[in-house]
């Protein structure tokens, strides 16, 4: 792609999320779209988010699920960049206005201790570099319509991401099973999804092995105080406006999502 057609397509993005007319498949509309024009898409997006005032926290990774992969014909994950007006607390309203087409999943979040310089950081150094472990609820969007999307399109919409949720349970990571650690989500009392820590790459941590390296490699190693989205630990369930949800993982607690049902703009809704 051009530089003037991967300006265009982050434009799209951008004004489908402003105006909810969600767009037509990127792979569509650009039938030379590769994975690395579609990174290329998503850093023009973030550049442009950092130079509007928001902060880059941390990174989300998706596409950790080995059936979805099989989906979508890859056979790796993808990340996206985690912004500061994303998170959310535990049980703080989300307001409806920021939902594009939402989803919600459960994962484990992890708090980065120290940085990930190195040239190619392995098992061994992610697990000495991680601070904290904390359950979390990623709340996925889509700029493309009626999510027909395959590995380029969300890769250029950031990973299809757009809200996270942290409980206030921080653990170490000796303190439980990272890869057997059952998860129930529930929805206003009522089971809807369920899973481990398996679920995600067989286990958490090679998710955010892949992402150190993957990071490293492109000049911008995870850092101290950087939040990681490890991956879905169950299937993601469709979100409406008024939900509840609480997700579970043993050993690690509970955080919930409580989605506002009013359309306010987000930033109105915390003031």
């Amino acid at each position: 792609m051009t530089p003037q057609q991967i300006e265009a397509a982050a434009r799209a993005l951008v004004e489908a999320e402003r105006s909810r007319e969600y767009i037509a498949p990127l792979r569509e509309t650009y039938e030379q779209l590769s994975i690395d024009d579609a990174y290329a898409i998503q850093r023009v997006n973030t550049e442009r988010r950092i130079a509007d005032g928001r902060r880059v926290v941390g990174c989300k990774i998706g596409l950790t699920s080995v059936a979805v992969q099989k989906q979508l014909g890859v056979d790796r994950p993808d990340f996206g960049m985690l912004f500061d007006d994303m998170g959310y607390g535990d049980g703080e309203p989300i307001p409806a206005s920021i939902l594009t087409q939402p989803k919600i999943e459960a994962e484990i979040a992890f708090v980065i201790g120290r940085d990930l310089n190195l040239r190619n950081p392995g098992q061994l150094d992610v697990l000495n570099a991680i601070d904290y472990a904390l359950p979390a609820l990623e709340i996925v969007g889509s700029r493309i319509a009626n999510w027909n999307i395959r590995i380029t399109d969300t890769i250029a919409d950031n990973a299809s991401s757009s809200a996270f949720v942290l409980g206030n349970s921080p653990r170490k990571l000796a303190d439980f099973d990272l890869r057997l650690c059952g998860m129930v989500m529930e929805r206003r009392g009522e089971p809807v999804s369920v899973g481990a820590g398996a679920a995600c790459l067989g286990h958490p941590i090679n998710a955010v092995v892949w992402l150190a390296r993957t990071m490293a490699a492109l000049g911008t190693p995870l850092k101290a105080g950087d939040l990681v989205l490890s991956g879905a630990l169950g299937p993601m369930v469709a979100v409406t406006p008024g939900d509840i949800f609480e997700a579970r993982i043993n050993g690690l607690g509970s955080v919930r999502a409580v989605f506002d049902t009013a359309t306010s703009n987000a930033n109105e809704a915390r003031q």
